[in-house]
């Protein structure tokens, strides 16, 4: 028994050894775990941010220049008046994302309470800001004609006390750094088990340890436990530096209890890369069969599509993945802060898949060594 622990320990150090020595997957791992984080959080956002937007006024009003005027930053730049005939051709360029058309005579029909209409020109090939922009339009511009009648706005007689919780702001930056943390998590834990296989395969090494008293089993917990170390080390990073410290996130939960969480989900993936990494016979190919196995992970684990907006049938397949589960965990430490009573049945079916992978890619590496021996 000590022997065996002896052995998976050194074949660790080795692991870490041969990564330091390749540059260019410890930069991979380093880009990862900070540019790439934030480059994810602060790139794409969610709010209306500096969105272009036109006025074709023809009304030439007190009240559209107050609408006119209601539109600036954050959300708006601040708008331009242009001509009917220049509309189609600013939006042909992608100069306005919104263009309002303000017809004639519309502050005398509306003080005259004559129906009118505004006409909302959308270029929806921006669709968050299309989506989002369209409803802040309409309300600001209701704002401003109610303002203008000075008429008490309509309210409903059961009215919402909206609480917004977990992201009160609603900044998509918390929510993007956090889910690319959890990506990186489960693609470089895939892609560094394999590679590390791959790469004794090439460099002619995997012939050194089949000569040597090791068994499989040690060969492949050395490759799960010293990857899953960078991994976790890299995890502690990102979260205290990058997403604490610069992006200004607040954690909620445990950070031994994700760190546990992600230590299990490690075995999983882990075992999944030395699988990819048995049946394959060089590093384009891994990279080939990365791509097949990562893409389905990332989309249907919940992390860019809800989990119960999916079809049944693809719930009932994606239960079977570690990382399904493991995202409703990350999710519901680093957001709600959910303790160990909430989220234990997820570790428990991580625990047991990753218990399956692990069998599983073990008996495919026995065939892959006992066909190289």
């Amino acid at each position: 028994m000590l022997r065996t622990i002896f052995n998976i320990y050194h074949l660790g150090i080795k692991e870490l050894r041969t990564l330091l020595r390749d540059k260019i997957m410890l930069f991979l791992i380093i880009h990862s775990f900070s540019f790439a984080i934030y480059i994810s959080a602060t790139a794409s956002s969610t709010e209306l941010h500096n969105a272009p937007i036109a006025f074709v006024d023809e009304d030439r009003s007190m009240l559209s220049q107050k609408i006119m005027d209601a539109f600036y930053k954050p959300r708006f730049l601040p708008p331009k008046t242009i001509s009917y005939n220049e509309m189609d051709k600013g939006m042909d360029a992608g100069v306005y994302t919104f263009v309002v058309v303000i017809p004639s005579h519309f502050e005398r029909d509306i003080l005259k309470s004559i129906k009118t209409e505004i006409q909302l020109n959308i270029d929806a090939t921006r669709m968050t800001q299309a989506g989002i922009g369209a409803g802040y339009i309409q309300q600001i511009i209701a704002q401003e004609v109610g303002a203008f009648l000075k008429a008490p706005s309509q309210k409903p007689e059961i009215s919402l006390a909206v609480n917004y919780q977990y992201n009160p702001n609603l900044e998509s930056s918390w929510f993007g750094s956090i889910n690319e943390v959890i990506s990186n998590i489960m693609t470089l834990s895939i892609l560094l088990s394999g590679a590390a296989l791959m790469r004794e395969r090439e460099h002619g090494t995997i012939e050194h340890l089949l000569v040597m008293p090791l068994s499989a089993v040690e060969i492949m917990l050395a490759k799960v436990w010293s990857m899953g170390l960078v991994i976790l080390l890299g995890i502690v990073l990102s979260l205290k530096i990058v997403v604490e410290t610069i992006l200004q996130v607040p954690l909620s939960g445990s950070m031994p209890l994700f760190l546990f969480s992600s230590f299990l989900v490690l075995f999983s993936t882990s075992s999944i890369g030395i699988f990819m990494g048995s049946v394959t016979k060089s590093m384009p190919q891994l990279g080939m069969m990365f791509i097949l196995v990562i893409l389905p992970l990332l989309m249907l684990s919940g992390g860019v599509t809800p989990y119960e907006s999916m079809p049944m049938s693809l719930q009932y397949l994606m239960s079977l993945s570690p990382t399904s589960h493991y995202i409703n965990v990350a999710q519901a430490i680093l957001f709600r802060g959910a303790g160990f009573e909430i989220i234990w049945k997820d570790l428990v079916a991580i625990f047991f898949i990753g218990l399956f992978f692990f069998l599983f890619s073990l008996l495919v590496f026995k065939k892959s060594l006992k066909s190289q021996s």
